[in-house]
């Protein structure tokens, strides 16, 4: 069985512990990926120091140069496309044409962030005082730690991690415990693009070693993805320690489905949105709200959709759903079910674990469907991220609206609806950070922020040019000429 290491000042070492732990295929149980290590306090202070020292050289190259190095980034990614694919899909189960494209986007996000490199523009204004230049540059922040998820195991980070980078910043990553080889690999591609020693480290373990991280005196930003209820607890830290924090957190996201909407669209959409990923996204489509109209013709379309999904593992080419991450995920997912039958929602399809010849050794469950389920309903307002997806009755726009704002959340949203006027009128009215008009809640594109609005994060925003806003902090600089003392506000007035 294989042992990995952490990556550390450019250099693959054993953590100080000695410890490890397995990480388990949840298509097969039986198929161990191997051991990774179970990290600890002595390995994140080597791995900030590292990265501290790094910072001083790695801030002082010119931004288009560290460019150059994030296209290199992008340019390996292309060629490892497929085997790093299949990787992720072993580890964590969803099918390989999903972490393709999870591949994709953090190809997408390293050619972007190459190209930032020479827009990293600062601004210049006009003086009160004669004689005076007014400018201000945008300069990076220090020693960035970086938490993510099991659900894009490159994606996400590769949010984070590449305009933190390219922006001057170095990072401490850790992945999660659920698809740590992914974070070897992404270390493996940083190391052969050129990256130098210490940029860019990876540490492998479990919850506790986060919290580390976050708590280390050294480390001068976190970006988070995970639970509403971790990241919450980041931001406590964050606060007391006056470090700046980007929380990426839950969802509960709704598809409004409109009487005069295009049916087959909507029903792909929605389909994609709740099943993709087996329901483990935060962009996922948890909540349907159908207006009257359609609502009963709706259900029989997507209940045969639904039951016909080819469930199995995801390196399988037929496969159209993969298994839950790990066992706890699984009976997390059967609670809300039993909870959702308890509180009167009606059960179209689903609703138990998937078996069978090549499913009994994974944590398979089937895609399951309530109807008639009401806005005071526990499966309406609390996130399961599972294949789980309740539906919801509406007589107008006004209601859907009200209905898709019910929630603790404000991340995604979407609307299916041929009349612009309505549509308009959503975009404006939902709150939440994405909004889709005709499509499905999931589908961020890597040039846009992306990110959401009350419990789902705390105001800033992934991907596109906003990620620079997390990682690098304003200089205003002021240079007088006059060869006086000019005294503003006072000499100004």
């Amino acid at each position: 069985m294989e042992k990995f290491k952490n990556y550390i000042n450019g250099e693959w070492v054993a953590p100080k512990s000695g410890e490890y732990f397995k990480n388990i295929s949840p298509a097969n149980i039986n198929d161990v990926i191997g051991e990774f290590p179970f990290s600890g306090q002595e390995d994140v202070n080597d791995a900030v120091k590292a990265a501290r020292a790094a910072f001083k050289l790695w801030k002082s190259i010119p931004a288009p140069k560290r460019g150059e190095l994030m296209k290199n980034v992008g340019d390996i990614l292309v060629r490892r496309k497929k085997e790093i694919a299949r990787c992720m899909t072993r580890e964590m189960g969803k099918p390989t044409f999903e972490t393709e494209g999870d591949v994709q986007e953090a190809i997408d996000t390293a050619y972007y962030a190459a190209s930032e490199t020479r827009r990293l523009f600062g601004q210049t204004a006009p003086s009160e005082m004669p004689n005076k230049v007014n400018l201000t540059f945008r300069v990076p922040i220090g020693v960035v730690g970086v938490i993510t998820a099991f659900n894009f195991p490159l994606a996400v980070p590769s949010w984070k991690i590449i305009p933190a980078i390219a922006a001057g910043n170095t990072v401490v990553y850790k992945p999660s415990k659920d698809a740590p080889h992914a974070g070897v690999l992404f270390a493996e591609v940083m190391e052969e693009a050129g990256i130098p020693k210490g940029v860019f480290n990876v540490l492998l373990g479990k919850g506790s070693m986060g919290d580390m991280i976050v708590k280390h005196p050294d480390v001068n930003v976190i970006g988070f993805t995970g639970s509403t209820e971790i990241g919450c607890k980041i931001a406590e830290i964050g606060g007391r320690l006056n470090k700046k924090v980007s929380l990426e957190m839950g969802g509960k996201n709704a598809q409004i489905i409109m009487n005069d909407a295009n049916l087959e669209l909507a029903l792909n959409g929605a389909v994609w949105g709740a099943f993709g990923t087996t329901g483990q996204r935060c962009t996922a489509t948890s909540r349907l709200i159908i207006q009257s109209g359609v609502y009963d013709k709706f259900i029989e379309m997507i209940k045969e959709k639904a039951v016909s999904l080819k469930i199995g593992d995801g390196l399988k080419p037929d496969t159209e759903m993969g298994p839950l991450v790990h066992e706890a995920s699984l009976k997390n997912v059967e609670k809300y079910c039993e909870i959702a039958k308890k509180e009167g929602g009606r059960l179209i399809c689903g609703g138990e674990r998937a078996t069978g010849k090549d499913l009994d050794n994974g944590y398979f469950w089937k895609p399951t469907i309530f109807a008639d389920v009401t806005d005071k309903m526990t499966l309406f307002n609390e996130e399961v991220f599972g294949p789980v997806l309740s539906i919801t009755k509406c007589e107008t726009l006004d209601e859907a609206i009200a209905l898709q704002n019910h929630s603790a959340y404000g991340l995604s949203a979407a609307i299916y609806t041929n009349n612009i006027n309505d549509a308009f009128k959503a975009v404006d009215e939902i709150e939440s950070g994405l909004t889709y008009v005709n499509g499905p809640t999931i589908g961020a594109e890597a040039h846009m922020p992306f990110g959401g609005t009350k419990g789902t994060g705390n105001g800033h925003r992934e991907g596109g040019w906003t990620a620079f806003d997390i990682f690098t902090e304003w200089k205003t600089v002021y240079i007088d000429y006059s060869n006086q003392l000019q005294r503003a506000q006072i000499d100004n007035n």
